[in-house]
């Protein structure tokens, strides 16, 4: 009996496991990448701020005035300005350098916030550490006046040196000054005006493009996103009661499965080698050699023997010359479409380092046997 309601007890939660599993249904795999990953959206864009201006406060690491004499005339211009008169003064500061300020006003940026900056010597300064920037205004392309920046300059890098010798580390010659710049001047973008926007993508794929569209609209309930290209999906704003900006916070939680074109991209000056997962190779055979020729010359000298009048020295030279071959290089058979972990296990086999792998992936593609880009750096 004991036995038998055992039995009775597995039975029983078996069946609860199976009606379990059946009521949850089978997991199904999500896409994991956000259209906010992917795509910009038309007419959100930062745009490039730049500026001239004079880092104080140095200690003795600024620029040489007889060098850089546009440093002088710039402080003199700046002390002008604040009320001091140094014309005919004969003054020589090696605290000051004169500097390229350089910053990017973020979009939708509002008069009064703060964005970092960052601060590049122009001149014969050896370190900005330490230093203050000066009131400095920031110009963007039209010639306007969008910030201001002033600040404690942080540099990352740092320079030692004593009487016989000196260390530097990093680049100390540039900086940031963090919220260093305040916003004067905001960019003029009637973004709630919009009746159509248009998604571009950062890497333009038909697939891709094709996989967006039929996500928005889903998403969206309607017949609102329309492919253009390969790289723009355009999206109607009238069909819809939200506000454009409520919409393009639908928009880009939106995740898709994006298709990503077969490439090998391969940096000859590292060794380093990225192969896509969707890379094929057609069926081949590869075989890896490896000969190594090393020549050593050792020369030997031939003294005189004692008391010989009229000797001198010879140089003998010697030679040795070794060749040395591979004798366990094999040749391997690739199958045909291998995927990527077998063309890399079939490539690791023959026992190849990763620079001599760059070569065989180069005479493969020359072969016409790799189905994908390859790209060298």
């Amino acid at each position: 009996m004991t036995v038998l309601l055992q039995l009775k007890r597995l039975v029983a939660a078996f069946v609860l496991v199976a009606t379990s599993a059946g009521l949850c249904g089978p997991a199904t795999a999500q896409p994991g990448v956000r259209l906010k990953d992917l795509v910009d959206v038309e007419g959100v864009r930062g745009n490039d701020l730049v500026g001239y201006g004079l880092v104080v406060g140095l200690e003795g690491t600024g620029d040489g005035v007889r060098n850089s004499p546009y440093t002088e005339q710039a402080l003199a211009s700046l002390l002008e300005r604040l009320g001091v008169n140094v014309q005919g003064e004969d003054f020589r500061p090696a605290n000051v350098a004169a500097v390229i300020v350089t910053a990017t006003l973020p979009p939708f940026a509002r008069t009064g916030s703060s964005i970092d900056v960052t601060v590049s010597a122009i001149g014969d300064a050896r370190s900005l550490s330490g230093g203050t920037l000066i009131m400095t205004p920031l110009n963007a392309a039209d010639g306007d006046i969008y910030a201001v920046a002033q600040g404690a300059v942080i540099a990352s890098g740092f320079e030692a040196e004593g009487d016989a010798a000196a260390v530097t580390s990093g680049v100390p010659t540039v900086g940031v000054v963090p919220s260093g710049a305040r916003v004067e001047r905001e960019i003029e973008f009637d973004f709630q005006a919009m009746k159509s926007l248009r998604l571009a993508l950062r890497a333009p794929d038909f697939t891709t493009a094709a996989r967006m569209e039929l996500a928005v609209n889903e998403a969206l309930g309607g017949q609102m996103a329309r492919l253009m290209d390969a790289g723009t999906l355009e999206l109607d704003l009238t069909k819809s009661d939200r506000s454009p900006a409520h919409l393009i916070s639908l928009v880009e939680n939106v995740a898709i499965d994006p298709a990503q074109p077969a490439k090998v991209v391969v940096d000859q000056r590292s060794g380093t080698i990225v192969l896509g997962a969707d890379v094929r190779v057609a069926r081949v055979a590869i075989a890896q050699g490896n000969l190594s020729i090393s020549i050593v010359e050792r020369p030997a000298v031939s003294q005189p023997n004692p008391f010989t009048r009229g000797g001198e020295a010879i140089v003998v030279p010697r030679t040795e010359v070794n060749v040395d071959e591979r004798r366990d290089a094999r040749l391997a058979l690739v199958e045909p479409n291998v995927t990527l972990s077998e063309l890399v296990s079939g490539l690791n086999a023959l026992g190849v380092s990763p620079r001599e792998m760059i070569d065989i992936l180069k005479t493969i593609k020359a072969a016409g046997a790799l189905h994908a880009e390859l790209i060298v750096q």
